[in-house]
């Protein structure tokens, strides 16, 4: 019983001090890995790049603690990270207060639902999820992942678009109006770094040597070199009319935004049906109609403000910000071209941030983050659950398939839904901690084993080594260049693809074949709603799992004209199977 409720007491059996320092070792050895993968996963995920860390610490610690497999490594990974962005974009901006705070009860949420599960031993649930759908899901993500993270290897912001494609052909087209070139190569140069210490010195932390390598060379050259200027310092008058309206209509846009809300408010205490209830929903909707033109308005001048190159003139009394065609012919410049740093909702009308470089991780705040529990709002809640149920079994799914992987080479066995129990108390007790939905790695848990990780204990120990670097080491990533995390993402996400998968299921069965392709397709264009292709691809699942139930295949297991004779004067026989004894 105490084993059933403490797993991991029976790590100590026969445990001895070569086995702590083989989990040492492993567990210093996933942790190189894991805090600047968490931090790329984190801003995929739409988040600041410190609640990558955050999501390290605790989830890892309680996974394995009440988890059964032994060397899985759990935290942020890029599926789950991905289909957290997709969840939260419609109810918050990425970013903001309140998508942390949905991020948060989401994960809440997704374990809650795991733990369930575990708990009333329906780990069987997960077969909804054919292996056919998981493929098709997997290898779609995995492109839009890597896609998504182009912008940050240009150099380049754009708006989200409601399509995926689309989002990319904005990223392409801003790229050819401007691309920063040292963002690019130092991209690049990561990429490269990464594969080739990978393939010619698999023993050495590659990750760590590039991102540590790219911070020394982003400190030495002033990567980001940002300034502060007013409005008076901008010596274009067709740029400080493109700024003044667009700070016009986002705060048009936020005002109406706030009548909206206090009117819907306002509403669900009113009678329905009342007048006062069909005036108030009349003016709910000329409300929603004024937003979306604000937005519009808002969106174009946003993107005006971003697509303005500007030159800067250091001396005389003709310093300032320039535009690229309104440059003075004796002017002298600084030779960077400078863009307007643009947020989504500005607050100050006269102070703009001025980019002359590329961007970094910035300010990770030092210590530990607050513990409490995440605010429950029963209409996010009614609005997230059915993406928190979709990401706890493909979560879960990840995981375990990469726990049996390891299961069969270490020979130890596994319990389905005690990892579901680990797992879900790992997002549980993560979301106390500030943590966003997390799940097992591939990767990590690959260099866990590799490393020679014996128990748990090792992802006990690389959870401990990421408190060690929230508590004393965070100033140090504060010139790490954004388009590194990219080029760790694109790395990882590179062995979900599996083309093989495909191959495979069109040899074993034309229909599964299918099923793969179409949940491929329609996850690519139905992103960012990844949902609707996992649905398309469940439903196809289901109905030739019924199809094929529904027609039974008949084998004769023997030969003569009694079988016939007997199914043509009993047709009910027909669906029996018949067995001749003796031989055949």
């Amino acid at each position: 019983m105490l084993k059933k409720i403490f797993p991991f007491t029976d790590w100590f059996r026969g445990y001895t001090l070569t086995h702590l320092k083989a989990d040492a070792m492993a567990g210093l050895t996933v942790a190189l890995v894991l805090i600047p993968q968490s931090m790329a996963y984190a801003q995929l995920a739409g988040l600041p790049a410190y609640y990558g860390l955050y999501a390290s610490f605790l989830p890892p610690i309680v996974a394995a603690l009440f988890g059964s497999s032994r060397q899985l490594a759990t935290g942020p990974v890029a599926v789950v990270s991905l289909m957290t962005a997709a969840s939260l974009a419609p109810l918050a901006t990425a970013g903001s207060e309140a998508y942390i705070g949905y991020a948060i009860l989401l994960s809440l949420m997704i374990g809650l639902f795991q733990l369930l599960l575990g708990v009333l031993r329906l780990g069987l649930v997960v077969n909804f999820l054919s292996h056919p759908v998981i493929i098709g899901f997997t290898n779609a993500a995995a492109l839009i992942i890597a896609s998504s993270q182009l912008s940050k290897f240009f150099g380049v912001v754009v708006d989200t678009a409601p399509h995926h494609y689309e989002t990319m052909l904005r990223v392409i087209q801003a790229a050819n109006h401007y691309t920063h070139w040292p963002t690019l190569l130092i991209g690049l140069a990561a990429f490269t770094g990464i594969i080739l210490l990978k393939k010619y010195a698999p023993r050495l932390p590659n990750v760590l040597i590039v991102v540590t390598a790219a911070i020394v060379l982003s400190a030495m050259l002033d990567f980001e070199h940002n300034q502060t200027t007013t409005v008076a310092n901008i010596r274009s008058p067709k740029a400080k009319n493109i700024l003044w309206t667009y700070h016009i209509q986002s705060r048009l846009h936020s005002k109406l935004v706030e009548q909206r809300s206090t009117l819907t408010q306002k509403l669900a205490e009113t009678e329905s049906g009342s007048k006062e209830w069909i005036m108030l929903l009349q003016k709910i909707d000329m409300l929603s109609h004024k937003i979306r033109v604000a937005n519009k308005h808002a969106a174009t001048h946003r993107n005006l403000a971003r697509s303005m190159l500007f030159h800067k003139v250091e001396d005389g009394e003709a310093a300032g910000f320039y535009l690229r065609d309104e440059l003075p012919q004796s002017a002298h410049t600084d030779s960077r071209t400078w863009r307007v740093k643009v947020s989504p909702q500005p607050e100050d009308t006269e102070n703009f941030t001025m980019i002359g470089g590329g961007s970094i991780v910035g300010t990770v705040p030092k210590g530990l983050p607050g513990f409490s529990m995440p605010q429950l709002n029963m209409q996010t809640i009614s609005e997230l659950l059915s993406y928190a149920v979709i990401i706890a079994i493909i979560g879960f799914m990840e995981a375990i398939s990469i726990a049996k992987a390891m299961a069969v080479e270490t020979g130890d066995r596994l319990n389905p839904n005690q990892e579901l129990i680990g797992q879900g108390l790992g997002n549980i007790i993560g979301a106390m901690g500030q943590s966003y939905p997390t799940s097992g790695s591939f990767s990590r848990s690959a260099v866990n084993l590799q490393a020679g990780a014996v128990s748990g204990m090792a992802s006990v120990l690389t959870g401990l080594t990421v408190v060690v670097v929230l508590l004393f080491l965070t100033p140090l990533l504060y010139h790490l260049p954004q388009s590194v995390l990219a080029a760790i993402i694109m790395l990882a996400v590179l062995g979900l693809i599996n083309v093989k998968g495909f191959i495979h299921s069109w040899k074993a069965q034309w229909y599964d074949g299918a099923i793969v392709v179409i949940t491929f397709f329609s996850t690519l264009y139905f992103a960012p709603h990844l949902d609707k292709g996992i649905l398309i691809g469940a439903v196809l699942s289901i109905v030739i799992f019924l199809y094929k139930s529904m027609r039974p295949q008949v084998v004769s297991l023997f030969q003569g004209r009694g079988p016939i004779l007997a199914w043509r004067a009993f047709p009910w026989l027909a669906g029996m199977q018949i067995y001749r004894r003796g031989p055949v």
